[in-house]
């Protein structure tokens, strides 16, 4: 089983990902609406960066600085595929649900370990949000395919 530490850090380096994806597709996207969702989700990645900073801390650790090796493949993936192809905006959404179909796997991960109270208090409650924001991006990618 995983410690408290590592299962926390994986999370920030998910969020911090998150965040990254959230903001390039926010300078890609040209709807307005887009742009305003894709600002909020880093805004909510960043906030849950935070927090989880915060837990490592309090379990006497020190948080990760840098982001995954997977999501950084992930990032090179999309920057290959924005060299070949038009960057419209269903393209963006299809990226950015792919990339909260990977955070949500990251945290159900997590919610099957052993933790802390106040720990899975907070994973859980980010588990929503991230639930929240694949569910907003996967409806307006519906919308933007019709």
């Amino acid at each position: 089983m995983k410690n408290v530490q590592s299962i926390l850090n994986d999370l920030i380096e998910t969020s911090r990902d998150g965040e990254e994806g959230f903001r390039k597709s926010a300078e890609d996207a040209r709807n307005p609406e887009l742009k305003s969702v894709f600002t909020q989700g880093a805004r909510r990645c960043r906030e849950g960066v935070q927090q989880l900073q915060a837990l490592v801390r309090e379990h006497g650790g020190e948080p990760d600085k840098s982001s995954s090796v997977s999501a950084a493949l992930h990032r090179g993936w999309m920057s290959l595929r924005e060299a070949v192809s038009n960057r419209d905006d269903e393209a963006i959404l299809e990226e950015v649900e792919r990339g909260e179909d990977y955070a949500k796997k990251q945290y159900e991960d997590a919610l099957k370990q052993e933790l802390p109270y106040a720990v899975r208090d907070v994973v859980e409650r980010q588990y929503r949000g991230v639930i929240e924001n694949h569910d907003r991006v996967r409806a307006l990618r519906d919308r933007f395919h019709a």
